[in-house]
Formats: structure tokens, C-alpha cells, sequence
């Protein structure tokens, strides 16, 4: 065949429906002869394109149709082979490709023998050699051109990447031979070389089009170079500027003084006509598809927005109407949240309206979810063309959850995410499963125990009388689940293989049921049949994190009824796809366009010199995205001011947009005011809680470690005593105050009680505890250090004391007296006998004592009431007077040792109690708390003294809503 000199190469411009215009032009050229439009061929770069024309067909066809062969050639991820349709018989086989994840565990393998990995890490590093490899084939970039690289001025980190590359590029060869298979690249690179050169020589009989081809892979545009000058061969673009002035396009090529202007949305359209020998001018615009002046004049306008950074300056020329964007609305929301409902809203009233189809087009994955979620509340399935991550599936979840369960050591917190999980019942019924998995979750609050299977047994047979009842329902439930999680292994066929077996053993058939579950079965089944060509070396910690990048690179489309015009769209998905009205949003720098990602082998330089892309030209892909979009009637931009972590920056297109049509105009419909009110009450406002039980229904009962908080926050007394209530510990936790304190008083408690405050017995004590405390050995190396410390000045404090007439009498010893109507109960820590006979009353602090003004405002009743139990006679086997009072607290003193013994009741300062008449003042502050509280009828206020109170109960009383706006 005789190439033809003028090629035939058309654009479609972004506001004419490419698919639609592109349908509309076939069958107006071929659509009278059935058997023409069959025989044809259709290249396109993907198989999302393939169904977007396919759909463009249906919707034009007035009768039935044999649809023209729909062959994916340059999708540019390379996830998508070649149609068979473009493979020919007779010119002999081209050997079969590697399986990806195949490849992916042999680089793996190769990294870790010569980098030492781990092997997750190897299993990262090797996914991005692997796109390294493909860029290179793409690109027909020989790998022995990395010998010629210059590396001066490259860091030590990028000539030891590069000389590690060399060598992976020297041996994969190899490799690959041996195997007999060939990469996925270089087996699509054969294919399209082998069609272009019979196309040549013998085009096919009917037709072919090249339409909407975006990739500058130079074997796709040698085949696009071939159609474009073939008698029956069409090339189809997809929004190529035609109105760009050439100065401008001549400068996106760059030259000696400046780089080529790769961030331009242009740019990869300019290479692909530099590449097939084709003019811009030579380029006509397809006549066909339905014209709109006011939409091809808003295309215009965002062309001068997105010009080069140089040619801005002309923005000041143009006049109000070059400067305009009808059509175009945008929303600046506050927060992620609000942005998903405003898009969902606008959704939704596009339903109302009789025909209008209606997409979001982002790329954050995050925003098309909750807008999918938001849309339910109306009963609305939106088609999310992207798909939903394997790793998102109750399947995946599940198989991460056991992953993580073994990288973390069965440790609480995966460990009760693993057992609640809801495809989890061990082989029998979902409820008394449940009533295990939360007695386990009870046992399990407060600090983390031991490592393994075997830490969560110690943990269980910890002797604590306040949690016996929660303990023993554990233990009686832990066994069943022990015998179904033992067996971890090391190395990725036994890790697989256990993964496999466990999910099965703890989900049955429920692990591998559904769409979704059969992708996590195949997943399973590829790993386990390839994993002996993976790394060697494989932790459960290198295990997960391998498995989650696996999982999310698999998106399951499940199949479920759609609304028919409601639609959510990746960038890729929506290229040449338009809805009446688009929603572009999501519009914030490192989300449109996404950020570069760091190529971990490849330097800026070192890519220059190969002639790959720089990392910046999907800046440019993605302004060609926007750009494409905005070609639609109805335009809504959206941005969220801030995301969970701060505030946000506007993308660099949205500014260029902004500038240009000094500034943006809101939708007609404000949904992001229907936003803010759609979920807000009708006057709903908290306000400070103030129950007000009777009188006879208020506790007759008081400990003297109740009077403070009743004193400073009535309302937590009320949730705690009346109520019921108490907060959970998390699970795995840091050890709070509260377990410090408790801990660190059942030592002394019981070195006093068996050990009688011997000398030389308090730190073997505290260290049989901690043994016995079932602690995960990282808490016990962070706190036995110091409670040895402390206890060890607490026991010379003591002897001290002992030789100068002081002698304990009683450690941990109860007692009880009926006293201004209600029953005082009190615990002394210790309680001395001094030399003149009186007592000295002793409260052990693991922090700060409280302040002298603590005590002088009454509160800090505790020590006084404890005296004052004392002076009743209320403490058995102790009598005497109690004159002296003390904290004695673990914290440092000032030399940076631990232990401080302060008294209310002793030093300077206008705060300090007189010893005499401390009891009484801790009693009459005692009695004003239970007439007011207790015997009387005043209200349980919440956050009477909020410096005094604790957060415990904040969300139960609505703390943050009223805080402020109540006197």
C-alpha cells in the first residue's frame, strides 16, 4: 500500500460529546451499509473508551446493529492487553507475557538478594522497578543506555539506584529467557509493530479509526501513523486546541534556553502529531455532533487560562467577554464532609429534571465515596465507574485484619478488630461468638500484655479481684478462639498458605462468597501459585503491608442496579465520556493535579538523559482532564477549604480559572447552604444539664474519693453513682494515672498488710507484680525502672521514720461511719502512730499532690475525711488522734530523685490549714457537698469547677456544645 500524503486526522472539540460525535460521524459515512459498520475497526486507548462508544452506538442505533471491533491499544497503565482482534495468525507466535505479580515477586526476590529488604519493602520497591522496566519498553529506551548516563553531580543514594538498576536490567534478560515469556510492554510493542507493518502492505477491508488515542508510546503511534494515511484509516482526537495561537504552541516544545512546557494540558497532544508527522494545521475539526457557540466560546476562555506562565500577561487585554465562563458555578465548601453533601444534593436535583444526566469527575477516591454514601439516604445507587479497592471489601478487610493481626504479635487492638469481624463466627452461630468477642474486649482494656497468643493467656490469668467476673468470661471463651489462631509462619508460601487456611477456619465459605470474594480467592491463589519466586525473606510485618498494595490495586465493580443517569467518574473513566451537567471537584493542589510521586530510581537528571517523561507531565495529563470536562452545558466546581489534618490550597487550575473570569459565580441552587441546614434541628440547642433526681432516689452512700468530684462536677457523680456509668479503658492503651496509681497501691497496700512494712521486701514485691502483671515487656521496661525507684525511697523514708518513733499501723485498711445522714466510706493508704501517740494519716500519690489553694477552697477532701474516719474509731485495730496529714507522692523532687512527702497541714503559706482545725474544715466542707447533693434537691450541675473536673463523662453532657455560651 502507498501511504497518502495528507493524512486524515480530525479533532472533536471538548464541547461536542466525543463518543456521541464520534458515532454520529460513522454512521453517517458507513451507517447505510450494516455489513461496512461491522467490518470496521475502532482503536481507542482503553477499554473504558471501548464501552463509552459502544454505549454511543446503542443510544444512536435506531434498529439492531453488529457493532465495528472496539480494540484497546494505549491504556497507560498497561493493565490491558492487546485485542486479539489485532494479532495476526499467520506471521507466527509472539511468546506470552508474564503474569505482573508474577514479575513483581521475582524483582522482589532479586532486590532482597542483593539490597538485603525485607520483604514487603522489596515488594514496594519492586512494583516501582517494574514501572520503570515498562517505561523504558514503552518508550523503546534500551537499557544499556543507563551505561552512558553522566552521574556527576548525582548523590551517593542515585549512583548506587542506578548501579542496583543495571544490574536488575542485566539479569531480567535473562530471566525472561529462561522462562520463555516476555513483558507485558514488550509483547504489546510486537503486537502493534507486527499490525503496523502488515496495515502497510495489506490494510484491513473495512474501515479503522484511531479515536481518542492520548499516549505518545511510540508503537501505538506508529500504528496511529499508519491509520492516519490509510485509504479507509481515520484519526480521531479528542480536544486538540485549534484556536491556541502558534507562538504559543510552538513554545510548548521547548528549546535550547527554555524546557518543553510539559504541565501544559496540550503538551502530550503536541507529541503525538510531532510523532506521526502531522502538522497542527493539517488537523480538522470532525463535522459532526452537535454545535454550541456558547460553549465553544467558554473553550476559548479556558484555553487563555491554562496558556503558558509567559503568556499570561495578555490576560490584561482581553476585554469582560473573553474573560466570561458561562455555565460554570463553583462552591467553596469549608470541610470534606460538606462538599460530599453539597455534590450529593446537586445530584440529586438533577434527577428532578426530565432527561438530565448528571457525573462527579474527581480524583480522590475519598470524595467519590461519601458522595456514593450520601447519595443512599435518597435511595440513589450511583455508577461509580472506578470500582470499590479490594482492601475495602468485608473479603479483603478480613484477610488484612489477620495479616495485621499477625505483624502486630496479637496485640488488643488488631486482635479484637480480627474476632468482631463481621464474616467472623469460628464455625458456629454469629451471637455467642459476639458475646465472647466483647468479654475478650472488656478483659482486655487498659495497658497492652505480653506478646502473642501466649501474652493475651497471661493477661487472662491475672489475679484482679475488680474485674474477676469480666476475666473468667474471657478465659471460659479465649481457648476456642486460641486453637483457630495459632500457627503463624515466616516465609511467603507458609505465610499464604496460613492465611488462606485461617480465613476459611474463622469465616467459612463467607471468606470467598460474592464478586468480591472470589477476587480475594483469585488474589490468594496467584500469590500462593507464585510465591516461590518471591523474596525468601518475608516477616508477618512485610506480609501485611505487601498484601494491603496488592489489594488495593484490585477494584471490584460490583454488580448492582445503578440509577441510569447518575454516574461517578475517575479522571480516566470520564476522558470521553459527558453528562449534561459535570461536577468537577475535589479541585485542591495535591488532589487535582495529584502531587509527583518521588521516582525511588530513577533521578530528574537520569530521566532527562533517557529521554523518559518527567515526573511532571501528569500535571499536564490532568489539566487536559479539567479542560476536556469543562466542555459539558452545565459546570459545578467544588473545593473543601480545609481536610482532616489542615487547611488546603486551592488547585493551580482553579487560581487560573478564578483569575481569568475574575472570579467564580455560585450555582443557582446554594447547595452548600441546603448543606449546612439539611441535618440541622429546628432550634435545637444544648445547654448545660442539670438533673434534678427526688430527693429519696439520691445515694445514701459516699466513699471519701467521691467528695471532690461531686464538689467540682455533680453531673459526673450523678452519671456515675445514679446512672451506672463508667468509662472504658482502650484496649492496648499507655498506662494513664489511673492505672498507675491503682497499680502501684496494691504494692505498697499489700507490703504492708503481709509484709508488715519490712525493710528489704517492698521491690521483690513490686517485682513479682509486675511479673505477674501479664505487661507487655516494652511497658514493663518503661515503668518497673521508676516504681523500683520510687518504692525504694518509700521503703528508706519509712525505716527512717521507723528509727525515730514512727511506726505504721495499717495499710489499705477500710473503714465506715453513718454521719450527716449518709454512710462515709474511706481506704487509708497507712496510717502511722507518731511518738506522742497520735496519728499521722498517709495518702500515696503517683503524680502531683494538690495544691494548698486546692485544699483551702475545700476541695481535696480526701486526707481530712480520712482523719476524720479515724478520730470516729471507724478503722479497725487503730485508735488515736489524727493531728499529722501527708501525701507521700512518687513524683521527682527537685534533686531529680523520686519521692516528695508534702502536708496540708505544715510549711508556709497563707493557702496552708492549721493541724488542729483541719479535720474540721475537710468535714464542714464535707457536710456542705451532701446537703446540697445527697440530703437536699440541688441540681447534679455539670462542670461546676471544670479546672477540678474530669473530661470522663464531656460527651455524655454535651460538653463542647454549651461550653461558652452558658453562664
Amino acid at each position: 500500500m502507498t501511504e497518502h500524503s495528507t493524512p486524515k486526522v480530525f479533532t472533536i472539540p471538548p464541547h461536542r460529546a466525543f463518543a456521541d460525535a464520534l458515532v454520529e460521524g460513522l454512521l453517517a459515512l458507513h451507517g447505510t451499509d450494516r455489513i461496512a459498520i461491522a467490518q470496521g475497526i475502532i482503536l481507542v486507548p482503553n477499554n473504558r473508551a471501548a464501552t463509552a462508544i459502544q454505549d454511543g452506538f446503542v443510544r444512536q442505533s435506531a434498529q439492531g446493529l453488529l457493532l465495528p471491533r472496539l480494540v484497546a491499544v494505549g491504556d497507560p497503565d498497561l493493565g490491558e492487553n492487546v485485542g486479539a482482534a489485532l494479532d495476526p495468525i499467520d506471521a507466527g507466535p509472539i511468546p506470552p507475557a508474564i503474569d505482573p505479580l508474577r514479575r513483581q515477586l521475582i524483582l522482589a526476590r532479586m532486590l532482597q538478594d542483593r539490597n538485603a529488604a525485607d520483604g514487603g519493602q522489596a515488594m514496594q520497591l519492586a512494583a516501582e522497578l517494574a514501572h520503570v522496566l515498562d517505561q523504558l519498553t514503552v518508550e523503546r529506551i534500551a537499557p544499556q543506555r543507563l551505561r552512558d548516563i553522566d552521574t556527576g553531580g548525582l548523590s551517593e543514594y542515585w549512583q548506587h539506584s542506578l548501579d542496583l538498576l543495571e544490574i536488575i536490567l542485566r539479569d531480567w534478560p535473562e530471566e525472561l529467557a529462561r522462562r520463555g515469556v516476555i513483558d507485558l510492554a514488550d509483547r504489546r510493542n510486537r503486537q502493534l509493530a507486527r499490525v503496523a507493518e502488515r496495515w502497510r502492505s495489506a490494510p484491513p477491508p473495512g474501515f479503522v479509526v484511531a479515536a481518542g488515542i492520548s499516549t505518545a508510546a511510540p508503537a501505538v503511534l506508529d500504528l496511529v501513523r499508519v491509520v492516519s494515511r490509510m485509504e479507509r484509516g481515520t484519526v480521531v482526537f479528542a480536544g486538540l486546541d485549534l484556536d491556541m495561537p502558534q507562538e504559543q504552541w510552538a513554545a510548548l516544545r521547548g528549546d535550547d534556553r527554555e524546557p518543553a512546557i510539559e504541565t501544559h494540558p496540550q503538551f502530550h497532544l503536541w507529541q503525538i502529531l510531532d510523532r506521526i508527522g502531522v502538522a497542527r494545521d493539517e488537523v480538522s475539526v470532525w463535522p459532526h455532533g452537535k454545535e454550541d457557540a456558547q460553549r465553544a466560546a467558554r473553550e476559548r476562555t479556558v484555553s487563555k487560562a491554562m496558556a503558558p506562565a509567559v503568556y499570561t500577561r495578555e490576560w490584561a487585554e482581553l476585554g469582560p467577554r473573553q474573560r466570561e465562563l458561562p455555565g460554570v458555578h463553583a462552591l467553596e465548601l469549608a470541610t470534606p464532609a460538606e462538599e460530599a453533601l453539597s455534590i450529593a444534593l446537586a445530584l440529586r436535583e438533577a434527577i428532578d429534571q426530565p432527561g438530565q444526566t448528571a457525573a462527579l469527575v474527581t480524583p480522590d477516591r475519598d470524595l467519590a465515596q461519601r458522595v456514593s454514601a450520601l447519595l443512599q439516604r435518597w435511595e440513589i445507587e450511583a455508577d461509580d465507574s472506578a470500582g470499590i479497592p479490594l482492601a475495602h471489601t468485608p473479603p479483603g478487610t478480613l484477610l488484612l485484619a489477620i495479616a495485621e493481626a499477625w505483624a502486630e504479635d496479637f496485640a488488643p487492638v488488631p486482635l479484637l478488630a480480627l474476632v468482631k469481624h463481621p464474616l467472623v463466627n469460628g464455625g458456629g452461630e454469629r451471637l455467642p461468638w459476639l458475646d465472647g468477642a466483647r468479654a475478650l474486649d472488656l478483659a482486655l482494656r487498659g495497658p497492652r500484655p505480653g506478646p502473642g497468643l501466649a501474652g493475651v493467656d497471661a493477661a487472662l490469668e491475672v489475679d484482679d479481684k475488680r474485674r474477676e467476673r469480666t476475666l473468667q468470661a474471657a478465659k471460659s471463651w479465649w481457648p476456642e478462639v486460641q486453637a483457630l489462631l495459632v500457627g503463624v509462619a515466616v516465609g511467603l508460601p507458609s505465610l499464604i498458605a496460613r492465611l488462606r487456611e485461617t480465613a476459611t477456619v474463622l469465616a467459612g465459605d463467607r471468606a470467598w462468597a460474592g464478586q468480591d470474594g472470589r477476587a480475594a480467592a483469585k488474589l490468594v491463589a496467584d500469590l500462593e501459585a507464585f510465591a516461590v519466586d518471591g523474596p525468601i525473606e518475608m516477616t508477618p510485618t512485610g506480609f501485611a503491608i505487601l498484601l494491603r498494595n496488592l489489594m488495593d490495586g484490585v477494584a471490584i465493580r460490583l454488580v448492582r442496579e445503578t440509577h441510569p443517569r447518575i454516574f461517578i467518574w475517575g479522571l480516566l473513566e470520564a476522558k470521553l465520556q459527558s453528562a449534561d451537567m459535570m461536577i468537577l471537584g475535589g479541585l485542591n493542589e495535591g488532589t487535582w493535579p495529584q502531587l509527583s510521586v518521588a521516582d525511588p530510581w530513577l533521578a530528574p537528571a537520569v530521566r532527562r538523559q533517557l529521554g523518559l517523561p518527567s515526573l511532571e507531565r501528569r500535571i499536564g495529563l490532568s489539566a487536559n482532564d479539567l479542560a476536556s470536562a469543562l466542555g459539558a452545558k452545565d459546570i459545578l466546581l467544588t473545593r473543601a477549604k480545609r481536610d482532616a489534618r489542615a487547611p488546603t490550597t486551592p488547585s493551580r487550575f482553579w487560581l487560573r480559572l478564578e483569575t481569568l473570569a475574575n472570579g467564580f459565580v455560585p450555582p443557582k441552587i446554594r447547595y452548600d447552604l441546603l448543606a449546612r441546614a439539611i441535618d440541622t434541628g429546628a432550634a435545637l440547642r444544648a445547654s448545660r444539664p442539670k438533673p434534678r433526681p427526688p430527693v429519696e432516689d439520691r445515694p445514701r452512700t459516699i466513699s471519701v474519693t467521691e467528695v471532690d468530684g461531686l464538689k467540682a462536677d455533680p453531673y459526673a457523680f450523678y452519671a456515675k453513682r445514679m446512672l451506672g456509668l463508667s468509662a472504658l479503658n482502650a484496649p492496648g492503651e499507655e498506662p494513664d494515672a489511673r492505672w498507675r496509681g491503682t497499680f502501684l497501691h496494691d504494692v505498697l497496700g499489700k507490703w504492708g498488710e503481709v509484709d508488715r512494712f519490712a525493710e528489704g521486701k517492698l521491690i521483690p514485691r513490686l517485682q513479682a507484680a509486675f511479673d505477674a502483671s501479664g505487661l507487655h515487656p516494652v511497658v514493663k521496661a518503661m515503668w518497673q525502672p521508676r516504681f523500683e525507684e520510687a518504692c525504694g525511697w518509700f521503703e528508706t523514708r519509712v525505716a527512717t521514720e521507723r528509727l525515730e518513733g514512727r511506726e505504721p499501723v495499717a495499710a489499705e485498711v477500710a473503714g465506715v461511719v453513718d454521719v450527716a445522714g449518709v454512710t462515709l466510706k474511706g481506704r487509708a493508704d497507712r496510717i502511722d502512730t507518731l511518738p506522742d501517740g497520735k496519728l499521722a494519716i498517709v495518702d500515696y500519690k503517683t503524680g502531683e499532690p494538690p495544691s494548698d489553694k486546692q485544699v483551702a477552697a475545700g476541695f481535696a477532701l480526701q486526707l481530712g475525711l480520712i482523719g476524720f474516719l479515724a478520730d470516729m474509731g471507724a478503722f479497725k485495730g487503730v485508735a488515736g488522734h489524727a493531728s499529722q496529714f501527708e501525701y507521700w507522692s512518687q513524683k521527682r523532687g527537685k534533686d531529680g530523685s523520686y519521692g516528695v512527702v508534702k502536708s496540708p497541714t505544715h510549711g508556709r503559706g497563707q493557702n496552708k490549714s492549721a493541724p488542729e482545725g483541719f479535720v474540721g474544715d475537710m468535714f464542714y466542707a464535707f457536710e456542705q457537698a451532701v446537703e446540697a447533693w445527697l440530703t437536699g434537691d440541688a441540681p447534679f450541675t455539670a462542670k461546676l469547677h471544670p479546672e477540678l473536673a474530669y473530661s470522663e463523662f464531656d460527651q455524655l453532657m454535651r460538653y463542647d456544645e454549651w461550653r461558652g455560651r452558658d453562664g
